[in-house]
């Protein structure tokens, strides 16, 4: 026999409707007690937990830190495999006008020098029309002077792209991404 369940319960949440259509429960099953079987099991092992030596288990000329336990960390964050390159050092930025309704110029301008893509967010001046033209007038004057375009992401031009320095973006097609390397 199937049974349906609901999105709620596949995730592991309660309905939230609270639904009283419950679902039909399957015919309970006699149990039957079997005789006990104990004298055929051996007794387990009973298992305790005692202290290990933590030297054992260090291997030798062993420089690095320990845990508590006294077990080797390793520590990988130092380790990069030579397929691994170099690590990357662009991020993509989330910026929005702050309590003043300010926009931070001058750090824009570093991180795009920097190959940072920013995405602006003029949403929060809701009825500041003229205060959003102004930031709009900032941005374009800033893509001017860093040498990259600002590119609207929805229709009402409140959610804007601008692109890092070495970052290329393909109007044709809409794609984004690095400047692939001249061989």
């Amino acid at each position: 026999m199937i049974y349906m369940a609901t999105l709620w319960q596949f995730f592991g949440f309660p309905d939230p409707e609270g639904n009283t259509n419950k679902m039909p429960q399957p015919p309970q099953e006699t149990v039957i007690e079997a005789e006990s079987v104990e004298s055929e099991v051996a007794p387990l092992e009973e298992i305790t937990d005692a202290p290990h030596s933590g030297t054992s288990t260090i291997p030798r000329g062993w420089t690095g830190p320990l845990t508590p336990d006294g077990e080797p960390f390793h520590d990988m964050d130092a380790y990069t495999h030579p397929s691994m390159g170099a690590k990357i050092r662009t991020a993509l930025r989330y910026v929005r006008p702050d309590s003043m309704h300010r926009l931070p110029i001058q750090g824009m301008h570093q991180r795009i020098q920097q190959g940072d893509t920013l995405i602006v967010d003029l949403r929060p001046l809701i009825h500041m029309d003229a205060h959003k033209d102004a930031c709009r007038r900032q941005l374009r004057h800033l893509g001017e002077e860093s040498g990259v375009s600002v590119f609207a992401l929805d229709l009402e031009n409140q959610l804007l792209l601008i692109p890092g320095v070495d970052v290329v973006v393909d109007v044709s097609k809409h794609e984004l991404g690095l400047i692939p390397v001249l061989l």
